[in-house]
């Protein structure tokens, strides 16, 4: 297997997880796989960041093109890897900043997707998942706090800089939940998801956050494991109305689509993990997460037939990171001092105001 490493092959479409800390041969079996495009981590992968740039460094050694590496690093609740890198705050707690002190508030969430992506990126991620562009409207069970915000102007100022930040870190920037989450109760990680608003409803509040990012330049968009029936039967991320029609013509977005995980109960209901694949990528989707299933992703590996077109991967080979600043270096940069200081300080500070409540 190791005379392998380092062969050059195209991206494929599908990124998967791995179990451990250190790859294995079965993990590294898998991701020859000509139909896997990257590793997504979690906070079982990560033991220390000695590890886990170890873990990158494999992992990006074993193709050429090297494969994508992301990870859910929003944030508050959401953040994998918390030993050696900086606690980040929810996005809601921005959002309440906002409404206090607007200017500072758009400070420091550049500062944020900075320092997000700074360390990320030195530690060998590609990318994180982010930022967060669903509004907050007080009920979701699963976006809550992830959100910036109710107001759609209000949320897509915030996210613009964090979007700043991390680019001018050299990460790419992935937008979700397409075409919006933060209307319904349900957790589509655990039950089926339905919003039942029409098109010009979600066009007039929850898509207009997108649409800004777009305008910036976002790079990807991640669409919603909900259903509109009212638009579409199918969820957003296997439908080509959404993704066809409506983000691609009238949003006018030419980056990546990348799918929420196939693996989730909303998404399930759908066919066996191979139908739940090819469904996706029939949709218009350039990448598609399969995680937490080692079974449904050998099933795919074995069954799944796809050619990406090129544009497809061209699209994917622009998430690749671009580290300005390495992990040895962070400690005596003067700007990562004062951005991580200044974001652990408001970090901190809203975790006091929480337990005062």
């Amino acid at each position: 297997m190791d005379r392998l490493l380092g062969k050059a092959m195209p991206l494929g479409s599908v990124m998967i997880d791995i179990a451990g800390t250190q790859l294995t041969s079965v993990d590294k079996e898998r991701l020859l796989d000509p139909l896997v495009a990257g590793v997504i981590l979690f906070s079982r992968n990560f033991e220390s960041v000695e590890q886990i740039m170890d873990l990158t460094t494999q992992i990006h050694q074993i193709r050429h093109p090297k494969l994508l590496i992301g990870v859910d690093h929003e944030g508050g609740r959401v953040q994998r890897f918390k030993t050696g890198f900086t606690r980040l705050p929810p996005m809601g707690a921005i959002g309440r900043y906002y409404q206090q002190q607007p200017d500072q508030a758009l400070e420091l969430a550049e500062k944020v997707g900075w320092v997000m992506a700074t360390e990320l990126l030195a530690a060998g991620i590609d990318f994180s998942f982010a930022p967060v562009v669903d509004l907050d409207y007080g009920d979701s069970r699963v976006i809550g706090d992830r959100a910036f915000d109710a107001d759609p102007k209000v949320v897509g100022r915030l996210a613009t800089q964090i979007m700043k930040g991390m680019h001018s870190a050299g990460m790419a920037s992935v937008a979700k939940h397409f075409p919006g989450h933060g209307y319904i109760q349900a957790d589509s990680h655990l039950e089926v998801a339905v919003d039942d608003r029409g098109l010009d409803a979600l066009l007039q509040r929850d898509i207009q956050p997108f649409l800004t990012l777009i305008e910036k330049g976002v790079d990807a968009v991640m669409p919603a494991h909900v259903r509109y029936p009212k638009v579409d039967d199918r969820p957003a991320g296997f439908s080509k109305t959404w993704l066809g029609d409506v983000l691609r013509q009238k949003c006018h977005f030419d980056g990546a689509v990348i799918s929420d995980d196939l693996s989730m109960h909303a998404a399930v209901e759908f066919g066996d993990a191979p139908t739940r694949v090819k469904s996706a990528l029939e949709a218009g989707c350039d990448l598609v997460l399969l995680c937490n299933a080692p079974e449904s992703v050998d099933e795919v590996l074995a069954k799944v037939e796809w050619q990406a077109t090129p544009l497809s991967h061209s699209r994917l080979i622009r998430l690749h990171g671009h580290p300005h600043i390495k992990m040895k270096q962070l400690a005596t940069n003067p700007i990562w001092q004062s951005y991580a200081l200044a974001v652990s300080r408001f970090t901190e500070q809203d975790q006091q105001a929480a337990l005062k409540l």
